[in-house]
C-alpha cells in the first residue's frame, strides 16, 4: 500500500493551512478550498492546489480533512462536497464540533458511505505550523495506516479514544482539555487586570511565583501577549474560544455538570469579541475586565 495519498483540506484558517503545508512536505498531494479564497491563495506556492469549491476539493481524494468554524458549518461544506465524495473515502474531521455537532456529521457520513474519523487537535498556531499537534482521533481500524500518514504529517502524537468515530469520544477529550486551555487564559488575563488596577507590577507577581508550582510556561506565554502587545497574529482566536467555551458549557449542561468557570469564560470571550478583538489572540480576553474607556487606554501595564 502507497504511503502518499490525495488529500483535501477544507478550511484554512490558521490551523488549516499549516496542516495543508505539512502534508504536502510530507509528499502528499493537496488540494484545499476555503470560503475566502484568498485565505487560501497563499498556499499554491509551497505547492497545495487551491480549488474553487468544495466539490472540486474532494473529487477522487483519497482523505478529506475538515478544519472549519464548528459542526453547522462543516456540515454545510460537506453537502456542497457531497456530488463529488467518493464512496469509501477517509474523512477526518479536525473541527471542534461539540457533542451534537459531532453526532450530526457521523450521521453524514454514514449517508455518503465515508470512513469517519473524529480528529480534533490540540495545539495552536506554532505546534500547527511545526508539525507538532497532538491529535485526538476515534476510528475504525481498517483505515488507520491511511489516517496515520495525515496525522503524522500534522502531529506529533496521536492519542486513540476508539474505534467509533461517531461515538464522540475524541471530541469529548477535546472539551476537557480546552476547558483547561480557556480557565487558564481567562485568569492569566485577570492576574494582570487585577494587577493594573490595584497598581501592582505583575514582574511581582512573577518573581512570587517563579519556579514553583503555580508558575507556568503558558501562563507567562498568554500573559507575555499582553503585555508586549503580541496579539496578532493569533495563535488561537478570541471568537474561536468563545464558540469552544460554549460548547463546553453545552457539554456539561446536558449531562448534568455546572461548569461556572466555563460559562465565565464564554462570557468574558463573547465580551472581548463585542469590543473589537474577534480576531486576535485569545489572551485578549484580559480586555474584557475594562469597560470601552478604559480599555482604549489599556496594554496591561
Amino acid at each position: 500500500m502507497t504511503d502518499k495519498f490525495t488529500v483535501s483540506v477544507l478550511g484554512t484558517g490558521i490551523m488549516g493551512a499549516a496542516m495543508a503545508r505539512n502534508l504536502v512536505k510530507a509528499g502528499h498531494t493537496v488540494r484545499v478550498w476555503n470560503r475566502t479564497r484568498g485565505k487560501a491563495e497563499p498556499l499554491a506556492a509551497d505547492g497545495a492546489l487551491v480549488t474553487g469549491t468544495p466539490a472540486e476539493a474532494v473529487r477522487d481524494a483519497d482523505v478529506v480533512l475538515t478544519m472549519l468554524y464548528d459542526g453547522p458549518a462543516t456540515l454545510e461544506v460537506m453537502r456542497e462536497a457531497a456530488p463529488a465524495l467518493r464512496a469509501g473515502a477517509v474523512w477526518v474531521q479536525s473541527t471542534t464540533a461539540g457533542l451534537e455537532g459531532i453526532a450530526d456529521l457521523a450521521g453524514f457520513a454514514r449517508d455518503h458511505g465515508l470512513v469517519f474519523y473524529d480528529a480534533p487537535v490540540l495545539g495552536t498556531r506554532e505546534p500547527a505550523e511545526a508539525g507538532a499537534l497532538t491529535v485526538l482521533a476515534a476510528g475504525p481500524n481498517e483505515s488507520r495506516p491511511v489516517v496515520r500518514t495525515v496525522f503524522d504529517a500534522v502531529g506529533s502524537r496521536t492519542v486513540w479514544t476508539g474505534e467509533d468515530g461517531g461515538a464522540g469520544t475524541a471530541t469529548r477529550l477535546k472539551l476537557v482539555a480546552n476547558s483547561w486551555v480557556l480557565a487558564v487564559t481567562n485568569a492569566a488575563g485577570e492576574v494582570l487586570a487585577l494587577s493594573k488596577v490595584l497598581g501592582v507590577d505583575p514582574q511581582r507577581f512573577f518573581e512570587v511565583i517563579d519556579g514553583g508550582p503555580l508558575d507556568m510556561g503558558y501562563l507567562r506565554a498568554k500573559t507575555g501577549l499582553v503585555l508586549d502587545g503580541g496579539l496578532t497574529p493569533a495563535a488561537f482566536a478570541v471568537r474561536t474560544a468563545a464558540k469552544d467555551a460554549r460548547l463546553i458549557v453545552e457539554a456539561g449542561e446536558g449531562h448534568g455538570a455546572r461548569l461556572d468557570v466555563a460559562a465565565a469564560s464564554a462570557e468574558r470571550f463573547a465580551r472581548a469579541e463585542a469590543q473589537g478583538h474577534g480576531d486576535e489572540d485569545m489572551a485578549a480576553a484580559y480586555f474584557a475586565s475594562f469597560p470601552e474607556e478604559v480599555r482604549r487606554g489599556g496594554d496591561g501595564k
